[in-house]
């Protein structure tokens, strides 16, 4: 048998012998062959459609455009016959020239890519479960690709990550709100020798100053009226061995400073209406999105806690300054919805990446995660075009003031705060849902503009 009888021989059992639907046609858009799963979805005889043009035969096909264009079409959607079918479109060349084209439906029904898309992720999330095994009982450093981007910065951060970890010096991360600084915090933990004891977090702006010392410290039973019977522990003893996040530290007051210099200085922690102090062995994180020495010049932060926290420094750049990493971070949160719509996004559109690029983005990567999270309640199709995206970012207008940077960033923070109630009608709990804070803090900051 000679190799051109192998060949037709191939082709004819990769044309009969398949479940899926395959189309020929010649340089003249006239169909030489078909086969018959293709002809059984089209409601015909295998014989019929040989001879006649294929715009005769299959609805809405643009395989005689191909033979125009030269150019391959795959994935498309085409409507055929009652179905929204996923299909591909391939030039047959010879000699450099085009002599036909073959039509192939990959899906008969967009519903089975959905389907597809299902296995895919339940796989991918049997994945994760395991991977997040391996890392607990491993100890690998998988904690750090949590942190999305390959940014200059965000490398050196990763790095330094790496490398203060297994330490048991308290860090202090800064940074503008909605930059990641729980993802930092969380990095750090799970990438140390303590990630199989306890990761604590606590908002220090979210809990009212009367009772912040109890929560952070506990209280013995009757040690105040309303107090539990028994008493309860408090998140320093909770995080022992582990970890403690003291997120938005900046808004503790100085009383309660006083009393965190000395956890701090002699790691020991006493009950509310205890006399026993308490040792404990954790590694504090601590973080804000406030300037520190500013608050040390206003007397409204100790000067000795400051040095105490600030032992190893971590500041957080803004996205503005990071815009190298959007393309990156975007995908993370197609990936992230895909999963918690249970829809396929492929990808943002060119034109409204621009769009995304060209915003000064003043609430950092929260504001991006929100933003994406808010095109999928309108997004048509596969792609997140620029029509769903808000009217703030495709008006391309960028913040513009005078002045400094801190009192630049505070102006155009009292802006968004003030449009925002405006947009609630002053509903505050609604407003500082919205601006992705707590009430508690939304609270602090109208006070400081008042």
């Amino acid at each position: 048998m000679t190799l051109n009888e192998i060949e037709c021989k191939a082709l004819k059992i990769f044309f009969d012998d398949t479940s899926e639907c395959l189309v020929m046609i010649d340089r003249n858009g006239y169909i030489i062959k078909i086969n018959k799963a293709y002809a059984d979805f089209l409601g015909i005889d295998k014989e019929y459609p040989i001879g006649r043009h294929v715009t005769e035969i299959i609805e809405n096909t643009r395989l005689h455009v191909v033979i125009e264009t030269g150019t391959a079409e795959t994935g498309q959607i085409q409507w055929i016959n009652g179905h929204d079918a996923i299909t591909s479109r391939i030039p047959i060349m010879n000699d450099g020239k085009i002599i036909g084209a073959v039509g192939r439906i990959i899906f008969k029904n967009s519903s089975e890519v959905n389907i597809l898309y299902k296995k895919i992720e339940e796989a991918n999330k049997q994945l994760d479960s395991y991977k997040e095994y391996l890392i607990k009982k491993q100890g690998n450093y998988l904690a750090i690709d949590n942190i999305i981007g390959n940014n200059t910065v965000i490398n050196e951060l990763k790095e330094t990550v790496r490398r203060v970890a297994n330490s048991d010096s308290t860090v202090l991360i800064t940074g503008e709100s909605g930059t990641g600084k729980e993802v930092f915090a969380n990095a750090i933990h799970e990438t140390s020798s303590r990630k199989n004891n306890r990761f604590v977090k606590i908002n220090c702006a979210a809990i009212p100053e009367n009772i912040l010392e109890s929560e952070l410290f506990g209280y013995e039973d009757g040690a105040f009226t309303g107090a539990r019977k028994g008493g309860k522990t408090g998140k320093f003893e909770l995080a022992d061995e582990g970890t403690i996040f003291l997120d938005e530290i900046g808004d503790m007051g100085m009383d309660m400073q006083s009393k965190m210099l000395r956890v701090l200085q002699d790691k020991v922690v006493d009950r509310v209406g205890g006399n026993s102090p308490k040792k404990i062995n954790v590694r504090i994180i601590a973080a804000t999105n406030q300037n520190l020495i500013e608050k040390i010049n206003k007397g409204e932060f100790r000067e000795d806690l400051y040095y105490r926290l600030n032992v190893i420094p971590i500041e957080l750049p803004a996205l503005r300054d990071r815009m190298d990493d959007m393309s990156a971070l975007c995908d993370f949160f197609i990936k992230k919805y895909n999963n918690k719509f249970g829809i396929y996004i492929e990808k943002i559109s060119d034109e409204a990446m621009r769009y995304l690029a060209n915003y000064s983005w003043p609430g950092n990567i929260r504001e991006l995660e929100n933003t994406i999270e808010r095109a999928y309640n309108f997004v048509n199709g596969s792609t997140i075009e620029k029509e769903q995206l808000p009217e703030k970012i495709l008006s391309g207008k960028k913040s513009i003031a005078h002045g400094s940077l801190n009192s630049r960033l505070s102006n155009y923070e009292k802006t968004i705060i003030l449009e925002t109630l405006n947009i609630c009608q002053g509903n505050k709990s609604k407003a500082a849902k919205i601006l992705g804070i707590n009430r508690a803090s939304l609270y602090q900051k109208l006070k400081k503009f008042s």
